[in-house]
C-alpha cells in the first residue's frame, strides 16, 4: 500500500488568508504572467509569505527547502513543486516587484483587504523603525534599474535594535486602527530623520487612500514646522518634553486640574494652546504605573549624579588655591553646574606650609599659605519635588478640537469629536503598529547575503514581510471578531476560555497536522474536534485547506 505523508501544520491557515486576500491575483496583475514560467510571480510571493510565517527555522534562502516536506501543491496548486521555488526563482521575483514599485502593490493589497474584510478605516497610525543588515551592499548602477524608484542607502543610523556597528535601513508603516490592519509602506534610508519625514509621508498617506480621519503619531511627528505642514490633516502625536512649555505645563499644573481617566490607572487634564501657529488641545496624562517607574529612574538618576558630583567636590576640595578669593570663585562656579543638589556647610580652609617636614614649632613662620574648599552636599528639595512631580507624565496633543465635552451647538455635524479620553485611547493604541515591528524583526529573514544581493532586493523583502504582518494580523481580526459576533472562546494557553487568543497560539494548536495520501487519495491527519471548532470562525477559505470534500 502506497503511503506518502506531507505537513500542513497551520500552513493551511496563512494559505487561506493569502487567497481570501486575493494576493497571487493582484501581484501577478502589477507584474504580469509569463506562459513560460514554471509558477507565477504571485505564486511565488504566497510561497515567501508562508515561509515567513512558518515560524520555524528556514530563512527566506531556504525557500526551497522549506517545502520539500510540506504538503506543497496541496497549498500552492497543482504542479507546483519545492524545486520551482529555488533562490534564483525568487530573486528574479524580488527583482520585478521593486521594478513595478512597491508602494504601489503594496498599496493595491491594502486596497483588496479593506474591501475583503471590511477594515474601519477612521484612524491610522503611523511609526517607524530600523532593520539591520548585514554586508557592503552597493549601490546598483544597473540600467536596468533607472526606470525604477531610487534604491534605499543602506547605512548607519540610529539603531532601534542597539546595533550601532550594522547598517540599516528604515520602515515606516501606517496601520489601520481596526486590528492593526498595514494600509502604507514606505522603505527609507537608514539614517532617515523621522521628524523630517513623518508630516510629508502623512499627506502622501492622506493623497493615496482620500483618508479624512485621524493621524496618530509618535512624538517624531510633533515640531513647530510639522503640525504647519498638515494644514487640515487631523492628528494625535505625543509631546516632546524637550520643549519648555511642554515641560513647564508639566511641572506646573495643578492638581485640581487633573479628573480620573475612563482608562484604570490614568489622570487627565486638558488645556488648550498654541504651537507653531496651530489652536490645539493638549491632554496632560498621568500614568499611575509609570510613576513608579519614574521615581524609580529618578532616584537612581539622583544616586549617580552624586556619586559623579562628589568625586568632582573632593577633587575641588584636594586643589589649592593662592587666595581666598580665588577659592571662592571655583565653589561658585561648581555650585552653579549643580542640577539636583544644594551646597550646605561651605568653608575655605587656610593651609600653611612650612620648609621642614613634621610638626612645626610655634614660633616657625610658615614659607607660602593655600586655600582649600570645604563643603557638603545634600538633595535640592525643590529638583526632588519637581522630578516627583513629573513622574509619570506625559502630553498628547491634536487639532481636533471639538469633543463631546463641549458645547454641541459649536459643532458642525460632519466634524470629528474626540474626548480626552478617546485621544488616550487613540495614542495607546499605537502600540498595535510597534507591536507589528517585534514581529517582523525576525533574523531569519536576513541570514542570506547572496540571497539578498542587493538594496533592490531588501525593499521587495521589506515588503514581502509587512504582507506577512497584513496576513497575520488580518487573520487574527477575523478571528477575534467572529468569536465576538458568536459569544464563543476557545482556550489559551492556559486552558482559559478567551475571545481574544493570538494567531501565534492558534498556529501551535495546529502543529502535526497532516496530508496523507493512501493509494492516491487524500485525507487530513490529526485534524480534531477542537480544530475544527477553531476553522469555524477562521473562514471557508483556510476550511478549504483542512476539510476535504
Amino acid at each position: 500500500m502506497d503511503i506518502i505523508v506531507q505537513t500542513v501544520d497551520h500552513l493551511g491557515i496563512v494559505a487561506g488568508i493569502v487567497d481570501e486576500l486575493g494576493v497571487v491575483e493582484t501581484i501577478n496583475e502589477y507584474l504580469g504572467q509569463d506562459p513560460h514560467e514554471q509558477i507565477s510571480a504571485g505564486i511565488a510571493v504566497k510561497a515567501m509569505i508562508l515561509n515567513g510565517l512558518g515560524f520555524v527555522s528556514a530563512p527566506l534562502y531556504l525557500v526551497e527547502q522549506f517545502f520539500e516536506s510540506k504538503a506543497t501543491e496541496h497549498l500552492l496548486g497543482a504542479g507546483v513543486l519545492p524545486a520551482h521555488l529555488n533562490d534564483d526563482r525568487l530573486g528574479r521575483v524580488l527583482d520585478r516587484l521593486y521594478q513595478t514599485d512597491i508602494t504601489s502593490v503594496f498599496l493595491a493589497i491594502c486596497l483588496e483587504a479593506v474591501k475583503r474584510f471590511d477594515i474601519c478605516c477612521e484612524r491610522a497610525h503611523l511609526d517607524a523603525t530600523s532593520m539591520s543588515v548585514s554586508g557592503e551592499y552597493p549601490q546598483s548602477n544597473d540600467v536596468a534599474t533607472l526606470v525604477a524608484p531610487v534604491p534605499i542607502h543602506l547605512c548607519h543610523g540610529y539603531s532601534r535594535d542597539h546595533r550601532p556597528d550594522l547598517k540599516q535601513f528604515v520602515m515606516n508603516l501606517v496601520c489601520w486602527g481596526d486590528g492593526d490592519i498595514p494600509a502604507f509602506l514606505e522603505l527609507a534610508d537608514g539614517n532617515q530623520s523621522d521628524t523630517a519625514r513623518f508630516a510629508g509621508l502623512l499627506k502622501e498617506f492622506q493623497k493615496q487612500w482620500e483618508f479624512e480621519g485621524v493621524h496618530v503619531a509618535d512624538a517624531a511627528l510633533y515640531s513647530a514646522e510639522n503640525v504647519a505642514t498638515l494644514g487640515r490633516l487631523r492628528w494625535i502625536s505625543r509631546v516632546p518634553l524637550t520643549l519648555t512649555q511642554a515641560n513647564v505645563l508639566i511641572e506646573d499644573i495643578h492638581e485640581s486640574a487633573f479628573r480620573p481617566s475612563e482608562r484604570d490607572g490614568y489622570r487627565i487634564a486638558e488645556v488648550c494652546c498654541t504651537y507653531g501657529g496651530v489652536h490645539q488641545r493638549w491632554v496632560v496624562v498621568e500614568s499611575k504605573h509609570r510613576q513608579a517607574s519614574d521615581v524609580k529612574q529618578w532616584e537612581k538618576r539622583y544616586g549617580n549624579a552624586t556619586h559623579r558630583k562628589q568625586t568632582e567636590l573632593d577633587r575641588l576640595s584636594r586643589q589649592p588655591f593662592a587666595c581666598e578669593a580665588d577659592a571662592q570663585q571655583a565653589l561658585e562656579q561648581f555650585e552653579k553646574h549643580l542640577k539636583y543638589h544644594l551646597i550646605t556647610a561651605p568653608a575655605i580652609i587656610e593651609k600653611a606650609h612650612y620648609d621642614h617636614p613634621g610638626r612645626p614649632a610655634k614660633t616657625a613662620t610658615p614659607t607660602s599659605v593655600s586655600y582649600h574648599v570645604q563643603a557638603s552636599l545634600t538633595l535640592d528639595p525643590t529638583a526632588d519635588a519637581r522630578q516627583r512631580q513629573r513622574a509619570g507624565r506625559f502630553i498628547l496633543a491634536t487639532n481636533v478640537l471639538d469633543s463631546p465635552e463641549g458645547p454641541l451647538e459649536d459643532v458642525a455635524p460632519e466634524a470629528i469629536q474626540l474626548s480626552s479620553d478617546e485621544i488616550l485611547w487613540e495614542y495607546k493604541a499605537q502600540q498595535g503598529t510597534e507591536r507589528g515591528f517585534r514581529f517582523l524583526k525576525d533574523p531569519l529573514f536576513f541570514t542570506s547575503s547572496v540571497f539578498l544581493q542587493s538594496p533592490e532586493r531588501i525593499m521587495a523583502l521589506g515588503m514581502v514581510m509587512a504582507l506577512s504582518l497584513l496576513v497575520y494580523n488580518l487573520g487574527q481580526r477575523q478571528l477575534r471578531n467572529a468569536l465576538k459576533a458568536a459569544h464563543e472562546t476557545i482556550p489559551n494557553q492556559l486552558g482559559k476560555a478567551t475571545q481574544t487568543p493570538t494567531l501565534r497560539w492558534v498556529f501551535q494548536c495546529f502543529m502535526a497536522i497532516h496530508l496523507v495520501w493512501v493509494q492516491g487519495q487524500p485525507q487530513i491527519a490529526n485534524l480534531t474536534e477542537h480544530h475544527r471548532t477553531i476553522l469555524r470562525f477562521l473562514g471557508s477559505a483556510s476550511q478549504a485547506y483542512y476539510v476535504l470534500c
